[in-house]
């Protein structure tokens, strides 16, 4: 009875520990993307398209700005990526969401 519970102890320390290691990993992930599309903030548009291309689709918000989404599947996960631009073509903002 004792073996059994160390094995079943030993085993639910492995598995927490092995999330942990996958949240840092896709924590870092995401850190990394919001650093290399975040530069584009503050610069013009004219930067953006040229450096990623043609937006997936674009939509104007509530607010009047013009917004740009880019949408990319890797490994079957589809990963959509906003810019926010403002009315004098400078982009204000970026979000992403299901990128890894």
């Amino acid at each position: 009875m004792k073996f059994r519970f160390v094995i079943i102890l030993l085993s639910v320390l492995l598995l927490s520990s092995g999330c942990q290691t996958i949240k840092q990993k896709s924590d870092d992930v995401v850190a990394k993307e919001n650093e290399k599309f975040g530069m584009f903030v503050g610069k013009p548009v004219s930067d953006l398209r040229m450096e990623i291309g043609a937006p997936s689709s674009d939509y104007i918000s509530e607010n009047g700005n013009e917004i740009l989404v880019y949408k990319t599947k890797k490994y079957g996960i589809p990963c959509e990526r906003k810019f926010e631009i403002n009315s004098s073509g400078t982009v204000v903002k970026f979000s992403s969401s299901g990128c890894i």
